[in-house]
């Protein structure tokens, strides 16, 4: 710790490292994966033992082919335990940093793979959302929207919720397994990962395409990358850095760096 109480970097070890590499870096992209929520209470769907999913199968409840066969599978489950999560969740200081970080004008955009939106609620306004937002929910037939707290309320009267307007097919704006990204979002972090001097990796495994590949297409466009995950990843071989800490550590690190530099005129 420093004076303040804040963590200060081993100055030889790989956090001190990676701060150098925030304080040097003019372009930095950040992209999140399901480890950032964890630290607010989100269970993972991969390499999870949490009791959630081993009571449902997220490639069943969350499956599109399921979903248009019969919707209720889904809004049970979003009625039961989807809902009291998303509800609940609070941004950690993980989030708050990147939001920090991007007040600084160091970060320039946040791609993520979470449906959360705790990004937005920490303050993030660059946002790049690769599978959707779960709370906000969309007719299939006329296209009118609406927030998950207006739909849970009408769940506890039917069950599947149709469409006020029209009496259409509800579902939450997020990509289930068997639905390909939207075009617009991930053309925007391939411009974003493409162009960048920095790209931190953080909470992702880096196993699902084509998300997955936007690190290797920041270090082939000359970025440094830094991987912060618990667990191993594909890309830790050409990572610049690898921290195997929480985010909610690591991260305030680097939002501090990003404004001292900033403040002093250190910045790039």
């Amino acid at each position: 710790m420093d004076a303040s109480g804040d963590r200060a970097p081993n100055a030889d070890g790989p956090l001190a490292r990676a701060s150098e590499l925030v304080a040097a870096s003019k372009r930095i992209v950040a992209f999140t994966g399901a480890g950032i929520s964890a630290e607010s209470g989100i269970p993972t769907y991969r390499d999870s033992d949490d009791s959630l999913w081993t009571q449902y199968d997220p490639d069943k409840f969350a499956n599109i082919h399921y979903f248009m066969q019969d919707s209720s599978l889904y809004w049970r489950f979003f009625q039961d335990v989807r809902y009291q999560v998303m509800a609940t969740a609070e941004p950690n200081p993980g989030h708050f940093a990147l939001a920090q970080m991007e007040r600084a004008g160091r970060l320039r955009a946040l791609i993520t793979q979470n449906i959360d939106g705790l990004h937005q609620k920490a303050g993030s306004e660059h946002v790049i959302e690769l599978h959707g937002n779960t709370r906000s929910i969309r007719c299939l037939a006329c296209g009118e929207r609406y927030t998950m707290e207006v739909v849970y309320q009408q769940l506890q009267e039917e069950l599947p919720p149709p469409c006020k307007a029209c009496g259409g097919l509800l579902k939450p704006e997020v990509v289930f397994f068997g639905e390909a990204l939207p075009a617009n979002a991930l053309n925007a972090a391939a411009e974003e990962a493409s162009s960048c001097d920095l790209l931190i990796s953080i909470g992702s495994s880096l196993q699902v395409y084509p998300a997955a590949a936007l690190p290797e297409q920041a270090k082939a466009r000359g970025a440094r990358l830094i991987v912060v995950n618990k667990t191993p990843t594909p890309f830790d071989g050409i990572a610049d850095v690898v921290l195997r800490e929480a985010s909610g550590s690591v991260l305030p690190v680097f939002a501090a760096e990003a404004e001292r530099t900033s403040a002093n005129g250190d910045a790039p």
